[in-house]
């Protein structure tokens, strides 16, 4: 295992959450086109 010196330390990526994030606004825009379509053509529940 080799140490890293301060410059190697500082050039390190982390896991990115690109892809969460994508589908978390996915979702939530999701659930605001369901929240929408509601109010704008509400449909009666069946008895």
């Amino acid at each position: 295992m080799n140490k890293l010196n301060k410059d190697e330390l500082e050039n390190i990526r982390g896991g990115s959450a690109t892809g969460i994030i994508i589908i978390g606004i996915l979702a939530i825009g999701t659930i605001i086109a369901g929240i929408l379509d509601g109010y704008t053509r509400p449909l009666r529940c069946n008895e």
